[in-house]
């Protein structure tokens, strides 16, 4: 379609954001928070007829002029955005999208993981790359009459984490625990990961999973579509236990544990979902009360605060010892300065 050029968005080029957020509006789409590449189409007057964006694996954001659907843009803009993604190094790809859109993109070569009837899609352009996933976890399952599972961000580990795993550890025959991959949060991955490991070596009965591309955590769970906070987070705890309900399948889990937290909007509306939702699939919802010092819970937000402060030494109390020994290495400088770097790490 020659009257068209499709390019990227420079953050500099007010004029073009501000017709890509126009036209996301007249979608019913708000500007998603979390994005690493815009792309918009053009037509001759440079005005936007068309966009779409990317963030890590996933693409987002994607909407086409009403008064220009029906000629095939949006598949321009699809290809644009996976040649893109693929130049960068990313071939296993992601995309949500509204109940009634899931067919067309079917068409363009994504495949459904999960459908929340009139809430949203989670696809990707694997055919089996779900049913894959599910296959390697199955290679880890273990024998029980109990067999729990729970998923931790450990941003990072602490002795609220550490009594939540032992906590279920000790209800089970065997303990599943996933340690959410994705690199959105303060402490990287990998040294969130090396701290759960070490820091509940003395549990023999777990096994640990990375969760890959199909557990991602709430800072980027897509909100760009829904109505509301509220709408959000149901959202995204109903495709998560979509997910998690048929990881628990695979690996025979019959009980996921997660840590009360009543002064969270979030966690309170997921829990109460969890609680309902999985009884029905045969799993049990344990959730459990918060390890408290001094009348105080625990927390990964007040041990990021002391961190940023400048005060590890008040962060002993609340900590394992691997943790502790982590923070007060050589090793943890660069994120150490991360986080100090940040204006807000109570949420983060």
């Amino acid at each position: 379609m020659s009257e068209y050029s499709i390019s990227k968005v420079y953050e500099t080029d007010k004029r073009a954001n501000k017709q890509v957020e126009a036209l996301l509006l007249r979608e019913g789409i708000r500007r998603d928070k979390n994005l690493d590449y815009t792309c918009a189409m053009f037509d001759d007057d440079y005005n936007v007829v068309a966009t779409g964006s990317c963030f890590g694996n996933t693409l987002r954001c994607l909407a086409v002029s009403s008064n220009h659907q029906g000629e095939g843009l949006m598949n321009e803009v699809i290809t644009h955005l996976v040649n893109y993604q693929f130049a960068r190094g990313n071939y296993h790809l992601f995309l949500y999208t509204k109940t009634n859109s899931a067919k067309f993109f079917g068409d363009l070569g994504f495949y459904e993981i999960v459908n929340i009837a009139n809430q949203i899609v989670f696809m990707e352009n694997k055919r089996t790359g779900f049913q894959d996933y599910l296959n390697e976890l199955a290679k880890t399952k273990q024998d029980g009459a109990k067999i729990g599972a729970l998923v931790l961000n450990a941003n990072p580990f602490t002795l609220g984490h550490l009594y939540l795993v032992e906590t279920a550890a000790a209800e089970n025959d065997w303990l599943h625990v996933f340690i959410v991959s994705e690199d959105a949060s303060l402490v990287p991955f990998e040294i969130r990961k090396k701290l759960v490991i070490e820091g509940t070596s003395h549990l023999k009965n777990l096994i640990y999973h990375d969760s890959g591309a199909y557990i991602i955590s709430s800072s980027t769970f897509p909100s760009y579509f829904q109505k509301d906070e509220t709408a959000v987070i149901e959202s995204h705890a109903n495709l998560d236990l979509e997910v998690f309900i048929k990881i628990a399948h695979s690996l025979g889990i019959n009980a996921r544990y997660v840590g009360e937290e009543p002064k969270s909007l979030v966690t309170g509306i997921y829990n109460k979902i969890m609680a309902q939702k999985l009884p029905e699939h045969e799993i049990k919802c344990v959730i459990i009360p918060r390890k408290a010092l001094n009348g105080e819970i625990i927390s990964a937000s007040n041990v990021r605060q002391a961190i940023k402060n400048n005060t590890l030494d008040q962060i002993k109390d609340l900590v394992p010892a691997s943790t502790y020994n982590y923070f007060t290495s050589d090793e943890a400088k660069n994120v150490i300065a991360k986080i100090q770097a940040q204006s807000n790490v109570i949420h983060y």
